[in-house]
């Protein structure tokens, strides 16, 4: 149960994130030269770019990805299987997403979303808790069914 609720919590978060990051109430433009913040790289797709919530990095090319990561979140949450397969791809999803912020390299994953600053850590932590939910939570529930059918 702990393992689709996970999925829904992860799926209504992502798209409250998405859906802020097209609402300018929520964004704090960039600062500097037109289209481009003075302290991050730039992007071949800066259309929208700027800090949600003040925070993290953005553009609509990511608030679009973060809509549908909610939206896929949000379906999986229907089953249990289905939420699992979810909390787990999204736990090797986002691992890596974290790595690549870290490297100015693929910071920008290579120039079309910003994924460095405060990204890199929100990304890791819910990594390591979909992990959780993914693959160890599913193994302990199982084994409690198991245990309470003998």
């Amino acid at each position: 149960m702990k393992t689709r609720y996970f999925a829904l919590i992860v799926g209504l978060l992502f798209l409250m994130v998405g859906i802020f990051g097209f609402l300018p109430a929520f964004v704090t433009l960039p600062t500097g030269a037109p289209g481009i913040q003075v302290d991050a790289p730039t992007l071949s797709f800066d259309d929208g770019y700027g800090y949600v919530l003040g925070l993290f990095p953005t553009n609509f090319l990511h608030n679009a990805v973060h809509i549908v990561v909610g939206l896929l979140g949000i379906a999986a949450f229907t089953s249990f299987s289905g939420s699992r397969v979810f909390n787990q791809g999204f736990a090797i999803s986002y691992i890596l997403i974290a790595l690549m912020g870290l490297f100015p390299v693929t910071n920008t994953t290579f120039g079309l979303m910003p994924i460095f600053g405060n990204n890199v850590w929100f990304n890791a932590i819910t990594a390591l808790v979909a992990f959780y939910f993914g693959f160890i939570e599913p193994a302990a529930e199982a084994e409690r069914e198991v245990t309470a059918a003998s």
